[in-house]
């Protein structure tokens, strides 16, 4: 990623943070909607796993200028998530869900190089978990 990127990340993140809970409902019903077989790996109630998606968010987009600090954490995220029976397919339909969140959420200010800076942020992130979860079915 680019410094410009990163920045760009950083600074919509600011926007959506101020709207995280609708935010967090937002992505969870485009995640269900989409993706209904899905629903069952969660709990019956929402509210505290939309606050820990925004926080998560959060912390990984404010370490973007030094994601080694973070890696570690991300990882143990990708191997836990074989308990959950999470796929490789489920990534990407979880990147849709957060695609049209932003969209939703910035508006006009999703433009289509903040879409490409997200995309290369989630991209990111999701290779260092399925990399991990793939190591841990491995080991």
């Amino acid at each position: 990623m680019t410094p410009e990127q990163i920045d760009l990340v950083q600074t919509s993140f600011k926007k959506i943070a101020p709207i995280a809970e609708t935010a967090g409902q937002i992505f969870y019903d485009r995640l269900f909607e989409i993706a209904p077989d899905v629903r069952p790996l969660f709990p019956e109630v929402m509210t505290d796993q939309h606050k820990k998606l925004m926080q998560m968010i959060g912390v990984a987009v404010n370490s973007l200028k030094n994601l080694e600090a973070i890696l570690p954490a991300v990882q143990e995220l990708g191997e836990r998530h074989n308990g959950y029976a999470v796929t490789d397919e489920h990534y990407d339909t979880v990147a849709e869900a957060l695609i049209y969140t932003l969209g939703k959420g910035l508006g006009d200010d999703f433009t289509p190089e903040c879409q490409e800076a997200w995309t290369l942020t989630y991209v990111t992130l999701a290779n260092v978990m399925k990399d991990a979860q793939h190591a841990a079915v491995e080991a």
